[in-house]
């Protein structure tokens, strides 16, 4: 069951969204304590836009989080024209600059620089629970798993409130549900919350795909076809990622979202 209200931990890490030198070292140092371990069995790959606003506690939960496996996080620059990258720099973490426009280019430039037998996409405006690293991979660890991919609950950045987002996830949550079973599973994956392993999704084109589709669902889609296993939903309580409500904003706020998943769930 997701909380009502957002997690205290959750909320420490939004709260002390500071720039500071010693906060900055302190997430540095955060990260090669718990996560640097020699060869990286992991890679988070994080696309990254004028995040200067987010990147730094949502870079801070991601480096405290805790598993015995060594990780690397990249963030991949995607053009920014404001501090996103130096920021991501001064927080220790592998920053990579990719030119091209969008997320596709950006996630297959971080696909490309990645050494981790395991890929997980992360977003520059989500929070991570500690846990979340190893709950994603661990059933990857099983080859008749090909990808998985987590739940997530919003934080509200605009007028609506967090009950209300509540029981619009709860209503998500069933249509992802008849997804499963009755139509494709593959669009309740989402490119902030998921993992597969790195060479199969090179030898599947990364997340190159056709317009009119998603780069995340539609690598969901073609590691699956290719025989790699099947799609896995991770949904324990402790690796739940808390992302802001701003694409909800930008498509119009949330009962046009309501509207658009009840009319794609009975197919008007």
């Amino acid at each position: 069951m997701k909380p009502v209200f957002i997690p205290k931990y959750i909320s420490d890490y939004l709260q002390n969204n500071s720039r500071e030198p010693t906060v900055l070292e302190q997430i540095k140092v955060a990260y090669q304590k718990k996560l640097v371990k020699g060869e990286p069995e992991i890679s988070v790959v994080m696309p990254a836009y004028n995040e200067e606003e987010n990147i730094v506690p949502v870079l801070a939960s991601l480096c405290n989080n805790i598993t015995d496996r060594g990780v690397e996080i990249i963030v991949v620059n995607n053009n920014s024209a404001d501090s996103t990258g130096a920021l991501a720099e001064a927080c220790g973490v592998t920053c990579i600059l990719e030119t091209t426009q969008g997320i596709t280019p950006a996630r297959n430039a971080g696909l490309a620089k990645a050494k981790g037998k395991y890929i997980l996409n992360a977003d520059a405006d989500t929070i991570y629970p500690r846990d979340w690293i190893e709950e994603m991979v661990k059933p990857l660890d099983n080859n008749k798993v090909a990808i998985t991919y987590g739940t997530f609950s919003f934080i509200p950045i605009g007028s609506t409130g967090r009950v209300t987002y509540y029981f619009y996830e709860m209503l998500a949550d069933l249509t992802r549900f008849y997804n499963k079973f009755k139509k494709s599973e593959a669009v309740n994956v989402y490119g902030f919350n998921s993992g597969f392993r790195r060479e199969q999704g090179l030898q599947v084109d990364g997340f190159n795909h056709p317009p009119g589709t998603n780069e995340d669902g539609f690598l969901a889609l073609k590691l699956t076809d290719k025989g790699f296993g099947k799609m896995y939903r991770v949904g324990k309580s402790n690796a739940v990622v808390w992302t802001t409500d701003r694409r909800l904003q930008i498509d119009g706020g949330l009962w046009k979202a309501v509207g658009k998943r009840l009319k794609r769930l009975f197919n008007f």
